[in-house]
């Protein structure tokens, strides 16, 4: 066999997890030596209550901070050089990043912009990476259980006028300082974000299992992270307020963006976030929707790996051979799609018009790069069209 690649994994981001592990927050802002951090989150976190959460325990400790509530989903450059400015102008000193991967991925983002100058369209993933240092001390605190933007080493940007999302990152630098992971804040949370958000998560696992960049640390987090959707998701999608679902939700999603380390996913991702530019849509529902067809293209070429996948979903593989046993991941991830009720791609507002754009545009996302099977432009608008061809 010839030699594996090199491969590296950093981890830059404490983390503490557990019900009521927000409490910790003051704690961890006087660890960090801030005097002013900029909270950034979204106008819903707020109406939810969320933001009061976090914002008493600091009052109560005399904490001085400034709240950025501008985030929207699919966070637009524009918006994150404006936080920039509204940070350095407002002397803010850290971040704290309250919110779904739209929030996390802004704080982060606006991080990057606040150390390193310029704008964040600076900041586009390429070699050689453009960011030079850290972020200020980042504190993240997810709301939802998907992306995993609490530990990932990547921001997803939209750049409007081209109608495409961009990645920033793929290094430490942009890593939080530290991610507060409290289920309780997630307790409630509607049906329809919880299956798409979880289906995030189990995306990121599967693809990140069975890309080229794949490597034993990732393998072992993908693994967990698909075994506890598996267990879990049906139970707080049905049940909001069981503690034990969430809290392994988040665990889910927390292993899942772990399972990224510095590179990238494969054809579903590479498919969502590109189409992500064309269509303002929940990132959760349109990437549930393309995983299974993705899963469908690529199982040919990892067949033992889908079998353990199918093993970690909980479909019972004993006697089959590892083709047979492969195809059951896939049929597993097309029913719980359904099963989960996300939105069809025509439900999301896409039509068999823009398959040629949109199978561009995903072969030119440099997460095609990663992809175990290879694909080319012909080849996405087969699995655009597959992918549009699947009705509940």
């Amino acid at each position: 066999m010839a030699n594996p690649p090199i491969r590296g994994y950093s981890l830059p981001t404490i983390l503490r997890h557990g019900p009521g592990a927000v409490a910790a927050l003051p704690d961890a802002v006087a660890e960090l030596g801030l005097r002013r951090p900029m909270i950034v989150t979204d106008t819903g976190v707020a109406r939810a209550g969320l933001l009061e959460r976090i914002t008493r325990p600091l009052d109560a400790a005399g904490q001085a901070f400034l709240v950025f509530t501008e985030v929207v989903p699919n966070p637009p450059a524009a918006l994150v050089d404006r936080g920039a400015r509204v940070y350095r102008d407002e002397q803010c000193d850290g971040l704290i990043g309250l919110g779904g991967g739209s929030s996390l991925d802004t704080a982060k983002a606006i991080g990057v912009v606040a150390a390193n100058g310029g704008s964040i369209l600076d900041y586009r993933w390429a070699a050689p990476q453009p960011i030079r240092r850290r972020i200020p001390p980042t504190i993240a605190i997810p709301t939802t259980a998907g992306t995993g933007s609490e530990v990932t080493l990547w921001a997803v940007i939209t750049d409007p006028e081209r109608q495409v999302k961009f990645n920033v990152g793929g290094t430490a630098d942009i890593g939080p300082w530290l991610a507060l992971l409290d289920p309780e804040l997630t307790l409630g949370l509607p049906p329809r974000i919880t299956a798409a958000t979880g289906m995030d998560a189990l995306a990121h696992a599967v693809e990140c299992y069975t890309c080229d960049y794949a490597q034993p640390l990732t393998d072992a987090t993908a693994l967990l992270a698909m075994e506890y959707v598996g267990q879990y998701l049906h139970v707080a999608f049905a049940s909001g307020n069981d503690i034990e679902a969430r809290y392994k939700m988040m665990m889910a999603a927390m292993l899942g963006g772990m399972s990224y380390g510095t590179e990238s996913a494969g054809a579903a991702h590479a498919m969502s976030q590109s189409a992500g530019g064309i269509h303002d849509v929940p990132h959760g529902d349109l990437t549930a929707r393309l995983l299974a067809p993705v899963m469908e293209y690529n199982c040919p070429a990892a067949p033992h790996k889908f079998a353990r996948i199918a093993q970690a979903l909980g479909e019972d593989i004993h006697g089959l051979t590892v083709e047979r046993a492969a195809e059951k991941a896939v049929a597993a991830v097309y029913r719980l799609t359904e099963e989960l009720r996300i939105p069809t791609l025509q439900d999301l507002g896409f039509t068999e018009e823009e398959i040629p754009h949109l199978a561009k545009i995903a072969e030119e996302d440099p997460q095609t790069i990663g992809n175990p099977r290879p694909i080319d432009r012909q080849g996405y608008e087969k699995l655009w069209r597959r992918a549009m061809s699947v009705r509940p």
